[in-house]
């Protein structure tokens, strides 16, 4: 048992019935028609951009920061959108876990196939690049149904969420704790794909400071030596819902040539282009309400402090 497990009967503690009270109301909704859920999560992000005054802050100056060229008012405009796609990813998040696959009958479009196929035709696994869209967790469901994978994960702090959650990926995917490197060697062997998103502000520590967006932003080094491993290709992969709410489209881009090459920085920088390149395809639909550059070498979170 890992120190973020607990035992299943301390669930039942009062401090998790937020917990069981919220997960069970998402599987309510997930049993109603894909659409309403669309227009439901559609109008909770909208409550949400007004309630979520902080995160309304971080989405606003990671928008800021990363798209220089928008006017105030489109920069607005972006951090509503990227609120309602959030809160309808919360909804397709559930739906992932717990949907029967006629729920999910869908038009799916799935570009460069050839990619991964060819990766995967070295027979040294694959690392499969990841960014946190808002369509996270459903397009790794409906990845499964093309292709196995095992995807790494970071622990929840709430040990009952993170059991919902392993659970719900694992139903569909393997699952591999990012600190368990053994395992992730073991699936490479076997030729597997390993899913890994590096796209978030793990701190200083294990990090250089490579270029995203125009900014520098702490990127953890960490993908190199995956990718060493077992000598495995690694090539990004993006999925994105239609702007018209009736399907999804997965891509996957041309695998990634000499890496790594014994340069952390230049590694960081190649990983965070590949990033970059699948989120300009619908930057809305990205996780923008997260600190990306809360790393500063004039200390933590100094981007993101508000200035009078």
């Amino acid at each position: 048992m890992s120190s973020n497990q607990a035992p299943e009967a301390s669930f039942l503690a009062p401090r998790y019935w937020p917990t069981w009270m919220g997960m069970g109301l998402l599987k309510l909704i997930c049993k109603l028609p894909y659409s309403w859920q669309i227009t439901l999560g559609r109008w909770l992000g909208i409550v949400m951009y007004h309630l979520f005054a902080s995160r309304r802050h971080i989405t606003d100056v990671n928008l800021r920061l990363c798209f220089p060229q928008l006017s105030d008012t489109e920069r607005q405009a972006w951090v509503k959108q990227t609120f309602i796609h959030n809160a309808i990813g919360l909804f397709e998040s559930s739906m992932s876990w717990w949907a029967p696959d006629s729920k999910l009958d869908m038009p799916i479009t799935l570009k460069g196939e050839q990619h991964l196929k060819a990766a995967l035709a070295q027979g040294r696994g694959v690392i499969l690049l990841g960014g946190h869209f808002s369509t996270l967790d459903l397009g790794g469901r409906l990845f499964s149904r093309y292709f196995e994978a095992d995807v790494m994960y970071r622990q929840h702090n709430n040990p009952l969420m993170d059991k919902m959650i392993r659970e719900g990926r694992g139903n569909h995917l393997g699952t591999i704790e990012r600190e368990n490197l053994r395992q992730v060697l073991r699936a490479l062997r076997k030729n597997r794909v390993v899913w890994y998103a590096p796209d978030q502000d793990f701190g200083p520590k294990y990090s250089v400071y490579a270029p995203f967006f125009g900014q520098d932003a702490a990127t953890i080094t960490a993908t190199s030596r995956l990718v060493k491993l077992n000598n495995s290709p690694i090539l990004m992969f993006s999925q994105h819902r239609n702007p018209d709410n009736k399907g999804y489209e997965l891509e996957f881009f041309p695998i990634i040539e000499d890496f790594p090459s014994g340069d952390e920085v230049a590694d960081a920088s190649r990983i965070n282009a590949e990033i970059e390149r699948a989120i300009r395809k619908d930057p809305c639909q990205y996780m923008w309400v997260h600190r990306r550059f809360k790393t500063h070498p004039k200390g933590k979170n100094y981007l993101y402090r508000k200035t009078d």
